[in-house]
């Protein structure tokens, strides 16, 4: 079994130090409204949670599913990274997670924010009434909208993103562009798979999750579209780098 290198052991500390802080300071509450990347409509976005959500948990499992596959995948594709490089794909996959599940989020409350629009409702005002509490909303908007997409409008509103699984997931495909042949296994299914397969595969799931909103081995509440918003970025940076940077031995 490999060392564990650097940058994935500091990037391990600083997930449970952050892990910790929720547990212990104000409640929690506190960390997630400083941390945790908000809608960027709503009055809680502040520019920094786009960087330090990726250091922010859920619960136990959460963390620790995150830290254990970015320890597993994480120190084979820093190994041929270098550290420098490691970093800058961690946290580029990351930030393309977070930019595609906002940008997701932006589509939906535009998509309520218009019904309310054609319904005769000022703008300013239904961004006034969001503002004013959580899960706060005027009863009339019910009559021009479902009360799903009330949901979904009210919801993206008070939206909160938190987890390094974005960022996570395009170490995952860094590891199946690298490593193809390399045999991986779910623990509810010990069937030896190769990455090549594997990975993929896993990001069809993430896929159908996001068009259906059907969950298969996540919580209801997972980010789908931000674990798709990773795995793209981590493409597309293997892609250009492997084409411009790839010899036989490093990614220079």
């Amino acid at each position: 079994m490999n060392r564990i290198t650097d940058t994935v052991k500091h990037l391990i500390i600083i997930n449970v130090l952050m892990f910790i802080g929720t547990m212990t300071v104000g409640g929690g509450t506190l960390f997630y409204d400083w941390f945790a990347v908000h809608f960027p409509k709503n009055l809680a976005f502040q520019p920094w949670q786009i960087i330090t959500h990726m250091f922010m948990h859920g619960g136990f499992m959460h963390i620790l599913f995150n830290m254990f596959a970015l320890w597993m995948f994480g120190t084979a594709v820093e190994q041929r990274f270098g550290a420098k490089k490691f970093l800058f794909f961690y946290v580029s996959s990351g930030l393309g997670a977070v930019l595609l599940m906002i940008g997701y989020y932006y589509f939906k409350f535009y998509s309520g924010m218009s019904l309310l629009n054609e319904a005769g409702f000022d703008q300013t005002q239904v961004y006034e009434t969001l503002k004013s509490g959580y899960n706060v909303y005027d009863t009339r908007w019910l009559n021009h909208m479902t009360q799903e997409q009330l949901g979904n409008f009210v919801g993206v509103f008070n939206s909160t993103m938190v987890g390094a699984s974005g960022a996570i997931m395009g170490v995952l495909v860094a590891f199946g562009m690298l490593y193809p042949e390399a045999k991986l296994m779910l623990i509810f299914l010990p069937v030896p798979i190769k990455a090549k397969y594997f990975i993929p595969g896993i990001i069809a799931l993430d896929l159908i999750s996001a068009l259906t909103g059907q969950s298969f081995f996540s919580p209801s509440n997972t980010a789908y579209v931000a674990h798709i918003g990773g795995a793209l970025t981590g493409f597309l940076i293997m892609w250009y780098w492997k084409k411009t940077q790839f010899n036989k031995n490093r990614w220079n």
